[in-house]
């Protein structure tokens, strides 16, 4: 069958009678973004310009412009970003802009796949496995070859799955990965690339996908069968991505597939702030997109809404040493405002006294403290902070830690989800199995032999001979049995009838069962969106939720404010009156990992400038002249070669005396 783009007959500009005044809610820059309908747009947008807006806006002008809004693909780095903007557009035009597609990549190729990938013999029906799923599947075949018990010491589970992922996310052969990056494991070389191979052969057979797999599979399909590239051509005639200097190689290839045809495609993005490298981030695509789409329109943004013109005058500056970059120059309208401060402190407790009276001093003068946030490159850099803020009674919040999803109950409860969505998923298997009393690790193999050549799978209070977990078998089995045929059940339901069985499980094993409880019943309440068990799990991998019911309803109820305490990567993309960065001194800013290598040189300036670039009016770059450094067994005392790039009569310096 063949597929052949039919223009969209678009309005002419001067007849169009628009319901919304964009170039009188915009600057001119973001209009020019906006009012470019046709043809690739490269958008270079400084930090704190209005990107966001821009895009809002653009979307409601191509709607009112005539241009269907479901033809329209907005692809985000976060599903909630996308909805953002889009509950934004659609406001804008009472509810016009419902119908544009928007998500991030992953979750447009879990649709694409689900109903193409039948051209790459991919059936309807995968699974999707989450980080902590396809790590253990991997220690899976790791141990099955054996190499748990290699002679020379072999990767752990994690490890493999990093180098497989950058092999696939970088474009780089799996070899090259492991000589340049994990030298220290070159020996072992061929048995990693069986394990490799075991892994692939293992999705393959029992129809699983890992998120690498999604972005790959989509590329083949637009690449290798043209007739769902035109398809998706002719469906998607308007093509946004937001973010794109955080794309990886695939992602870019698919982009350009994407809007080969039509050329309707527009990225909007900044090198400035590429900052993920290690995720496979590649902020040359930006520079690429110019080289894929030679006709594109270069628009800027430089007018910040953010911060002052003082700190962007010393950002500027930091970013103007980049080798490789867009020219631009942060501008803005506000007035007034400090020089940034750099702050010199004999050693890091000094930097924790300095900076936790200094906030103490900004609440009295009424800066509430969740309008102030302390960055820094590593966690354990606020160490010796946080110790200082509890002596002072201040309340703060550190973000990281445990998701939702990799809580052990969850992970338990989930399990009996993917059993029942894919009958012949070990991994699955084993975590259900090892909850019934008397099941143990060897046993698991031998009773997953038999349930996948049972009848039945769900059929399995007869498969054991050892009484002491038949019981439990049966249990399980009848539960399992029972949910299965019942085929109009909803995700609801189902979530609701696997709890019945676990939760006295649940309730054996852990002492604060009750705060996990909560949590169940938070995920029965995600569950309720859901027409499909398929699709209700696929979500909770691709977009899973990052807090327990205890920590929203922390943040809920507590009336107190908190400071922030945040590594930068957490910190991109949000703002704060006042910003502490830590620990400014060679070694640790720019990291001891990253001297050697003018790649990484490079993105520590990046990963400053974002970190300088948060902050609307108080900005203290603070710097111990001396710490003992237990990692390189150095003394580190030289102060970090991006404060020498600033030059000095846009900063001030304090020095501090003891009283």
């Amino acid at each position: 069958m063949q597929y052949h783009l039919n223009p969209i007959p678009l309005k002419p500009p001067g007849s169009i009678k628009f319901n919304i005044d964009y170039s009188g809610h915009l600057n001119p820059q973001q209009f020019d973004v906006v009012a470019t309908v046709e043809g690739p747009v490269l958008c270079i947008a400084g930090a704190g310009s209005g990107k966001t807006r821009a895009l809002i806006y653009r979307v409601a002008r191509l709607v009112e412009s005539g241009i269907p809004p479901a033809t329209i693909l907005l692809l985000t780095f976060t599903r909630k970003a996308a909805t953002e903007m889009l509950t934004r557009a659609s406001g804008l035009l009472g509810g016009k802009c419902s119908n544009v597609m928007g998500g991030t990549y992953h979750s447009f190729a879990h649709i694409a796949l689900r109903q193409f990938g039948s051209f790459l013999k991919l059936p309807s029906s995968f699974s999707i496995l989450d980080e902590a799923d396809s790590c253990d599947t991997i220690n899976l075949i790791r141990n099955e070859f054996g190499f748990n018990k290699h002679e020379s010491r072999f990767p752990m589970k994690k490890t493999l799955r990093k180098m497989f992922s950058k092999s696939i996310n970088f474009d780089r052969a799996l070899e090259e990965i492991v000589s340049e990056d994990f030298e220290h494991f070159g020996e072992v070389f061929d048995d990693i690339r069986k394990v490799f191979n075991g892994y692939s052969h293992y999705k393959i057979i029992n129809n699983l996908l890992d998120f690498d797999d999604l972005l790959v599979c989509l590329k083949r399909l637009l690449e290798e069968i043209p007739e769902v590239r035109e398809k998706l051509s002719e469906r998607f005639r308007f093509v946004m991505v937001d973010e794109y200097q955080d794309t990886n190689k695939v992602q870019a290839k698919i982009t350009a597939l994407l809007g080969g045809n039509h050329q309707n495609i527009l990225v909007v993005g900044d090198d400035a702030q590429s900052i993920y490298s290690f995720r496979g981030a590649y902020f040359k695509n930006l520079h690429d997109f110019a080289e894929t789409f030679r006709n594109c329109r270069v628009i800027r943004l430089e007018e910040n809404y953010r911060s002052t013109q003082p700190i962007l005058n010393a950002t500027n500056a930091l970013i103007a040493h980049a080798k490789e970059r867009f020219t631009k120059t942060l501008v803005t309208s506000k007035i007034g405002g400090g020089k940034p401060v750099f702050v010199a402190c004999a050693d890091e407790m000094e930097q924790s006294r300095f900076v936790s009276q200094r906030i103490l001093e900004l609440n009295e003068d009424g800066i509430g403290l969740n309008r102030i946030a302390v960055l820094f490159r590593s966690g354990f850099h606020a160490y010796q902070l946080e110790l200082e803020l509890k002596l002072k009674n201040v309340p703060f919040e550190k973000w990281g830690g445990f998701k939702f999803l990799e809580a052990a109950h969850i992970k338990d409860l989930l399990a009996h989800l993917r059993v029942l969505a894919n009958p012949f998923e070990f991994i699955s298997w084993q975590r259900v199995l090892l909850l019934v009393e008397g099941v143990g690790i060897k046993s698991v193999f031998s009773l997953f032999e038999k349930i996948k050549t049972a009848r039945n799978p769900y059929e399995i209070g007869n498969i054991s001979s050892s009484r002491r977990s038949q019981k439990g078998l049966f249990s399980l089995g009848n539960m399992l049995t029972s949910v299965s045929r019942q085929k109009i059940l909803s995700p609801q339901m189902v979530l609701s009838k696997a709890a019945d069985y676990y939760i006295p499980i649940l309730k054996e094993t852990f002492d604060d069962y009750p705060r996990r409880i909560r949590d169940i019943d938070q995920l029965a309440l995600m569950a309720k969106r859901y027409q499909t068990l398929e699709e209700f799990l696929a979500d909770l991998a691709l977009e899973p939720p990052a807090k327990s019911v205890d920590q929203i309803l922390a943040s809920d109820n507590d009336n107190k404010e908190r400071l922030v305490l945040s590594t930068i990567h957490s910190a991109k993309g949000l703002e704060w009156h006042t910003v502490f960065i830590l620990h400014n001194i060679e070694g640790r800013f720019p990291s001891l990992f990253s001297l050697e290598n003018p790649d990484s040189l490079e993105e520590e300036r990046r990963l400053l400038y974002v970190a300088m670039t948060r902050a609307q009016e108080n900005l203290f770059l603070t710097y111990p002249v001396s710490i003992w450094d237990a990692a390189s067994q150095e003394l580190l005392s030289i102060p970090s070669r991006f404060l020498g790039e600033i030059p000095p009569e846009l900063v001030e310096r304090w020095e501090l005396v003891q009283n």
